[in-house]
């Protein structure tokens, strides 16, 4: 049997997150496509040494693949003008579907069918709302409660079984933009976003260069009076769940052969993935199975690991992972999401799962140069989760 290959990730770009509003959101007079457009045609730009037609494959994570989602990943491509001889692979696992596109390019490189590989996601939250088209199973009622499988009500399970206080939430919530802000502020998103024309809240054409779901100054004292969004009694409160979102991200990941040979940089490579299924009302602790999996099949543990990418789809799950995991106990984190999350980033279900990696590399490059080893890890609806392990070259 032939030596595994190492694959690396040579480039990662992706747009600005925006608010799923036909109102007010910046996106709103844009479609799924094109935001992949833009990022695809960033990452041929970045990197005039790979030609389009050199890629072997594209595969695209999308949560909900219908309406202007249906084949996304085929049909994003050739809207594109890219080249139709380049395969093209869709791939969903709900909010974890980006990780999944990019576990699946890294694995076919280091399984020699390929050298250069596009992974991409993509979730339009305002033209293809959750659950549009769905025609859900009955016979699941004979397993588990439907009114407990929504991802509110998912939220706050988590929350009670694993003795998650809103108090703690809610500073989850604030730190997730701080960091946030300080790092738009500082130009640490520069290196990873893509300006697209957008509107602006009043209507006008502008360039859209940072996310908007960002709050410049998040108030404890104002999350402390929301109402509960899911439960009378509950913890869960729109400013500790992640928002409805608009964006797109790719990856450009090539064997290590072929980036030397064509003079590419590149600062990581994939040490591993891990995809887990677990109990669907209580999806949000899905990252601790995974991480706990992976982390055992590597023959590591949690302190091995010097950065964190955790999805923040709610305050409760996030919390409880980290707590399980021995990883942080509050907020401020000192491992964990230093650019902010997506309480404050938003949370495009398909895009998620490469934005953590595009994120991920420029920490690893940028704030932590000194770091060997990072872990990016999701939640996924219907009892979904995974996460992926990489490391300095």
């Amino acid at each position: 049997m032939a030596e595994l290959k190492e694959c690396v990730l040579v480039d990662g770009v992706r747009t600005p997150n925006a608010r799923a509003h036909p109102q007010k959101g910046w996106f709103r007079n844009r479609r799924p496509d094109e935001l992949l457009t833009y990022v695809y045609q960033a990452l041929f730009e970045r990197n005039p040494k790979v030609k389009a037609e050199d890629v072997e494959a594209v595969f695209c994570g999308t949560a909900n693949q219908t309406g202007m989602q249906n084949d996304i990943a085929r049909l994003g491509w050739l809207a594109s003008g890219l080249p139709e001889c380049v395969a093209t692979n869709g791939i969903n696992q709900q909010c974890p579907s980006g990780m999944a596109a990019t576990e699946h390019a890294c694995r076919a490189i280091m399984a020699g069918e390929g050298d250069i590989y596009v992974a991409s996601g993509v979730e339009d939250m305002m033209n293809v709302p959750m659950a549009m088209g769905m025609d859900f199973p009955p016979r699941i009622a004979d397993r588990y409660n439907p009114a407990e499988i929504p991802m509110g009500p998912t939220a706050e399970k988590v929350a009670e079984a694993y003795g998650i206080n809103r108090e703690d939430t809610e500073k989850m919530a604030y730190w997730s933009h701080m960091r946030a802000k300080e790092a738009r502020d500082s130009g640490k998103f520069k290196d990873e976003i893509v300006p697209i024309p957008g509107l602006d809240d009043e209507g006008n054409e502008t360039m859209i260069d940072k996310d908007q779901w960002i709050r410049d100054n998040p108030s404890m004292e104002q999350m402390a009076g929301m109402q509960p969004a899911f439960k009378p009694d509950g913890v869960v409160t729109a400013a500790t769940s992640s928002p409805l979102t608009v964006g797109a991200a790719a990856l450009l990941l090539m064997s290590r052969d072929k980036a030397d040979e064509s003079g590419l940089g590149y600062h990581l490579r994939y040490g591993g993935g891990c995809m887990v299924g677990c109990d669907p009302t209580m999806m949000g602790i899905g990252p601790l199975l995974s991480t706990r999996k992976l982390l055992e099949r590597l023959g590591l543990k949690p302190d091995d690991i010097d950065v964190w990418e955790l999805n923040e789809a709610f305050g409760t799950q996030g919390l409880a992972v980290l707590r399980e995991l021995g990883v942080e106990e509050n907020a401020p984190f000192d491992k964990t999401n230093l650019w902010g999350g997506a309480l404050a980033l938003g949370h495009p279900l398909g895009e998620s799962g490469v934005r953590l990696l595009v994120t991920l590399n420029n920490i690893m490059k940028n704030e932590r140069p000194e770091a060997r080893r990072a872990v990016a890890m999701l939640c996924g609806g219907f009892g979904n989760a995974n996460s992926s392990m990489w490391e300095k070259v």
